[in-house]
């Protein structure tokens, strides 16, 4: 056979793996974006169903009288329902609303960039006719719906806990050799709404993240109108456990007052 043949032959054999690779990427995508965990605290008066759109969604609540609430987005393989007690402690003051996403915790309908935006706003809406002061945290990727909230609401304070500019941005540094610009459906360009924030924020930052880059959150802390920002580092802990650092919750605190 001759050699310019066989090089032909194995150009469109690698072309061929190669295009069904980002098939597979692309048709699998959402299940390395999102990660759905069971709802695992139940306990009495700790649950409301939100309607949205004729999908019910699950959201574990503390509730309180009064001016002000709470409303937490989590991470992608997280059961909110688990901070329900260590916030409960943290802020006795606030309603407390934690959202469990399309397909977590007993909520309806699966998760899509665009599905978990507008639930934060029915979610926003359905709180802020009880409370008008309503702080809004968000971690990991419920960094990005939150940042999108606030871009949207009058919210009271946000709060980013591990944030990053974009998943985009995440996506095509974990797979350098993807076309991932043309492949990705949910993005979470929270560079792009952070500029229209216009609340005091908190971003939080593990020292050790492993998931999101140093330089992908200072990157989103430079969008904010000067001076309107501000970033904390905890010392010692990773993207998955920062939530156990002793100064967690002190810096939330310190956050929304």
């Amino acid at each position: 056979m001759p050699l310019m043949r066989v090089i032909y032959l194995a150009l469109a054999a690698a072309l061929t793996l190669y295009l069904a690779l980002c098939a597979a990427m692309f048709a699998m995508q959402r299940s390395f974006i999102y990660h759905p965990q069971p709802r695992m605290v139940r306990a009495p008066g700790s649950t409301l169903m939100l309607d949205a759109g004729g999908i019910r969604l699950v959201v574990t609540v503390r509730p309180h009288p009064g001016p002000k609430a709470l409303v937490y987005f989590g991470g992608n393989g997280e059961d909110v329902s688990q901070s329900l007690q260590s916030f409960s402690r943290a802020f006795p003051d606030y309603a407390l609303y934690l959202l469990h996403y399309r397909g977590y915790g007993g909520s309806g309908g699966t998760p899509s960039e665009s599905a978990l935006l507008a639930d934060a706003l029915a979610l926003f809406a359905r709180v802020h006719a009880e409370h008008p002061e309503v702080a809004v945290i968000g971690r990991s990727l419920g960094s990005g719906i939150a940042v999108h909230l606030a871009s949207e609401v009058p919210v009271s304070h946000l709060v980013l806990v591990t944030p990053y500019d974009s998943i985009e941005a995440i996506a095509a540094q974990q797979y350098p050799y993807l076309p991932v610009r043309w492949l990705l459906l949910d993005r979470y360009e929270s560079w792009r709404y952070a500029s229209v924030v216009r609340v005091p924020t908190t971003l939080i930052v593990a020292q050790d993240d492993e998931v999101i880059p140093r330089a992908n959150t200072e990157r989103l802390l430079s969008r904010f109108a000067p001076g309107l920002a501000s970033m904390k580092v905890i010392a010692g802990v990773g993207h998955t456990d920062i939530g156990e650092a002793d100064q967690y919750l002190s810096l939330l605190q310190a956050a929304l007052r």
